[in-house]
């Protein structure tokens, strides 16, 4: 099994002077590392029960269909503004500098279902934290909330309450 972490480029100032950036295209290239992240992911998600897996634009649809397809789960895309066709439900949430906005169709997610939260980083918690807030408006319980990468040192799963978080790497 390949070390993973040896799989991620580390490209430090992007995308600006102090931001060390963690870029997994360098893992999702390999077939080893690859196949090792959806292994571990499904491991640890194979005794819950999931009905929906939802993914967050953009790199929580490398993860995230894998991961529903390995789980016999659905996906539901959860997706930057006006990139859905159908009635959607809307999440602001604030960045660094600003706020920003995603939206799911409505129909997404049925009320009761049992939805796994999936990207590749856990950053701050903001993202995250607004695509959960958003589950659960719509009625979806949220079963678990997981990630490939999670920077320790942001401490963004303060901002994820008590669900459960997995997370693959920590740096």
């Amino acid at each position: 099994m390949p070390d993973l972490k040896s799989l991620i480029r580390e490209v430090p100032d992007f995308p600006k002077p102090g931001i060390n950036f963690y870029d997994i295209t360098t893992l999702l290239k390999n077939p080893a590392g690859w196949r090792q992240v959806i292994d571990e992911l499904k491991a640890q998600y194979a005794s819950t029960p999931i009905d929906l897996v939802v993914g967050i634009e953009a790199r929580g649809f490398f993860f995230a269909p894998a991961i529903a397809y390995a789980l016999g789960a659905g996906f539901v895309p959860v997706r930057k503004p006006g990139k859905l066709p159908a009635a959607t439900e809307s999440v602001e949430y604030a960045l660094e500098y600003g706020t920003d906005r995603l939206e799911v169709h409505k129909d997404a997610i049925t009320p009761g279902a049992r939805v796994l939260v999936l990207d590749d980083v856990l950053a701050t918690g903001g993202t995250a934290s607004a695509v959960v807030s958003l589950v659960e408006r719509l009625g979806g319980v949220v079963a678990g909330v997981g990630f490939v990468i999670e920077l320790d040192f942001l401490n963004g799963r303060s901002k994820l309450g008590s669900h459960e978080i997995f997370s693959l790497l920590h740096y």
